[in-house]
């Protein structure tokens, strides 16, 4: 898709609204609150792809999402596992994949194509077969006796790939996937309320796995 994306600036004293405009798809030059012209501000900034030297590149990282109703949420994890280079999602039990909910794809935005995944009807069987295999497995979930991510370090799994366990939304991780893990983890929390949405939560998890030093 070509995008021709500029901030556009309202120039109406009293309203100055200023915002994005993809022109390459729309063609605007009224502002959308008051009506004054628009005029074109800056472009946009090319993102682009980043190089990340300090990553912890040679881990093999997977996923599991242990029943996780919302085919939004799993797009939006999909998103952040393509960008912290998880290898491949497991998606366990009810949760939907891509190819039979059209939803997952608004949030992906394409990662849903380029993260391999695999259906898994029973999670916990799946878990522990990978752990078997070698793989070190963490369940991010708030317990009485859950460990801080920030306190944990990829060497810890002495080169080991890691399994990361996210669960339902309201059910949260299966008793039995947390007696399974090796560790679970859980995040800070400082408000009022006592966990965050699944994808946010697995995007830092995530995140911190690949990127965070090491030692």
């Amino acid at each position: 898709m070509n995008l021709e994306i500029w901030f556009m600036q309202c120039q109406n004293p009293n309203c100055q609204l200023r915002f994005p405009l993809d022109l390459a798809q729309y063609q605007g030059s009224f502002c959308p609150v008051c009506g004054a012209q628009l005029v074109r501000a800056e472009r946009a900034l090319d993102p682009g792809v980043p190089d990340s030297p300090h990553s912890s590149r040679g881990l093999v990282i997977e996923t599991l999402l242990d029943n996780i109703r919302s085919a939004l949420n799993v797009g939006a994890i999909f998103r952040a596992a393509d960008g912290a280079g998880i290898s491949k999602v497991w998606l366990g039990g009810i949760t939907p994949c891509p190819t039979r909910q059209a939803q997952i794809a608004k949030t992906a935005l394409g990662a849903e194509q380029t993260v391999p995944w695999e259906s898994a009807p029973n999670a916990l069987k799946l878990a522990a077969d990978l752990k078997a295999s070698g793989f070190t497995v963490l369940a991010l979930e708030n317990t009485p006796n859950a460990r801080p991510l920030f306190h944990f370090r990829s060497s810890e799994a002495k080169q080991n790939p890691l399994l990361l366990i996210v669960g339902s939304e309201q059910a949260g991780v299966d008793p039995g996937l947390l007696a399974l893990a090796d560790q679970t983890l859980c995040l800070p929390m400082s408000g009022s309320k006592g966990s965050l949405n699944v994808a946010v939560a697995f995007g830092i998890a995530a995140y911190w796995l690949r990127f965070a030093p090491s030692e």
